[in-house]
């Protein structure tokens, strides 16, 4: 059953092509792409990512510029805001055109704007009764989200240790244009202004995400408290973030976290692609390597288990995840999946026999016929293989295992024995088992039948139990004309994700297959 936050904004259960001209040629309809996450269940913390459509009156629709100054105490703050603003100008630029109210919000630098059309359109505007009060500041509100998921109480600053905090801003960054009509305040006045005009729709861009964009009067927790239909341009904005502070990622892994934190808990998010076209906005110092993991089946948990090997194993060494579950009311539906492979470096791949949309497996075709790496554990040599009536609800690729994995997948034997593994030969200095101690590494899962492989790969770890033919259970191949990178490994039980050689093998593959240096042999594998 949809939530009423759901139904508030459109959001669809099937993701929608992004649009590069968000507003209908009929009317002032502007169609803006939305990302949402919800929980499973609650309290299970397995969230999910809804995309759909907020369909909104670019009359009756504002955008809010919060805090983009021309100067920050921290260095890499200014930094990044200069990186930001040309693009963000343009989204403003083009909004304006197309009829949305913009607001202008450089807070504590009124004086600068003093006797300014756009500051005196802010300071007429009569004033209005919030539905809540309107706070000077709205702190982090227990009953309504998580704490934060990035550590900000030195102040943020992942330059220097010791940057000292002060006033260093005097207006808004120049590269952003104010024009006529567009208003400028740091107050209460934003709402006056939305309530003159009758806007119904906050679109909020701006810095810091876990400082001003969630609590100035003017943004995310004050906005949604006042019943307005509120999204973040998510990658129009920055965190004040110092990596040397708990989770320990890099900065653009803490916006990222705080990105995830509003889709929970506030809002849903939309990217200056819907105003714009082309790729989002990352900045420059943002080189991680984007790692789709696509998680489809009933069996094995990889539900739990690959999301929680990202936190612990990914996120923190730099890569970007982005996790694609099915959907929760239908198990061959991917939302997101078309999006996060547009940018993609390598998919995971963790399915059972589902039959996806023609466009989502064509995605995924299209990943690979780029040259970009595939990885596939456990059921992903069937996962696009579907069976009886699931074949009717989709499309199938049922020649996945033997043209991209190189295997032949033929069922497994019966449940119960442990797998005993052993290097295969030739394989003992392959980059990939850096770090794995073989003689340790025991497969919990039944043993699949995959003999004969394809000429084309290269076996790693071979797999036997008592009485039955030796069988490959991890190996590479390369596909296509571009010859895209493949790990595959039938290794993927629950109880797989326990051995930290596994995980390493795990581990080697993602780095490996994006070129990334492997970590020595005995170096950390998990978070610190």
């Amino acid at each position: 059953m949809m939530t009423p936050r759901l139904l508030r904004f459109g959001v669809l259960t099937l993701l929608l092509s992004l649009l590069p001209n968000p507003l209908s040629a009929a009317d002032s309809t502007l169609r803006l792409p939305t990302r949402l996450q919800t929980e499973s269940a609650k309290g299970s913390g397995i969230w999910q990512t809804t995309n759909g459509t907020a369909t909104w009156d670019a009359r009756k629709t504002a955008i809010v510029v919060c805090d983009m100054w021309d100067r920050h105490w921290c260095e890499g703050a200014t930094r990044r805001v200069g990186e930001m603003a040309p693009r963000m100008n343009e989204v403003i630029r083009k909004a304006r055109e197309e009829g949305v109210f913009i607001i202008h919000c450089p807070s504590d630098t009124m004086k600068f704007y003093e006797g300014s059309p756009g500051r005196k359109l802010a300071q007429a505007a009569p004033r209005a009764t919030p539905k809540v009060p309107l706070q000077g500041w709205c702190s982090l509100d227990k009953s309504k989200e998580a704490p934060l998921p990035i550590n900000d109480s030195d102040g943020g600053c992942d330059e220097h240790p010791q940057c000292r905090n002060y006033k260093a801003w005097s207006r808004q960054i120049a590269t952003i244009e104010v024009k006529d009509g567009d208003a400028i305040t740091d107050s209460a006045e934003a709402y006056y202004l939305m309530e003159q005009r009758g806007i119904e729709n906050v679109i909020v861009m701006g810095v810091h995400l876990n400082m001003c964009v969630l609590g100035r009067p003017f943004s995310i927790r004050q906005m949604v408290a006042q019943g307005k239909n509120v999204v973040l341009m998510r990658d129009m904005t920055d965190t004040m973030y110092n990596s040397r502070k708990r989770p320990y990622v890099p900065h653009p892994v803490g916006t990222d976290l705080m990105i995830a934190h509003v889709e929970r808990y506030w809002c849903p998010t939309i990217s200056s692609v819907a105003f714009l076209g082309g790729n989002e906005f990352r900045f420059a110092e943002d080189k991680r390597p984007h790692v789709v993991v696509l998680i489809g089946e009933d069996e094995y948990k990889t539900w739990e288990t690959l999301p929680a090997f990202a936190r612990e194993n990914l996120a923190w060494r730099g890569l970007r995840v982005s996790v694609i579950h099915q959907d929760a009311n239908d198990k061959n539906r991917f939302p997101g999946l078309n999006e996060a492979l547009r940018d993609a470096d390598v998919l995971l791949v963790s399915l059972r026999r589902r039959a996806l949309p023609k466009d989502q497996l064509d995605a995924v075709r299209a990943h690979l016929n780029a040259g970009r790496p595939l990885i596939g554990i456990r059921t992903a040599s069937h996962g696009f293989a579907p069976g009886g009536k699931d074949a009717e609800q989709g499309d199938s690729w049922k020649t996945f295992d033997p043209e991209v994995l190189g295997g032949n997948y033929a069922g497994h034997h019966g449940h119960g024995p442990k797998t005993s593994i052993k290097t295969a030969p030739g394989a003992e200095s392959h980059a990939l088992l850096t770090g794995v101690d073989v003689t340790q590494l025991i497969g919990n899962g039944s043993l699949y039948h995959v003999t004969p492989l394809k000429k084309s790969t290269e076996p790693l770890l071979i797999g036997s139990i008592e009485g039955k033919p030796a069988e490959p259970i991890a190996w590479t191949n390369t596909y296509g004309e571009k010859k895209a990178r493949i790990f595959y490994t039938s290794l993927g039980h629950p109880d797989d994700f326990n051995d930290p050689n596994f995980r390493r093998l795990l581990l080697n593959s993602i780095l490996w297959s994006t070129a990334q240096p492997l970590p020595p042999k005995n170096a950390l594998l998990a978070r610190p």
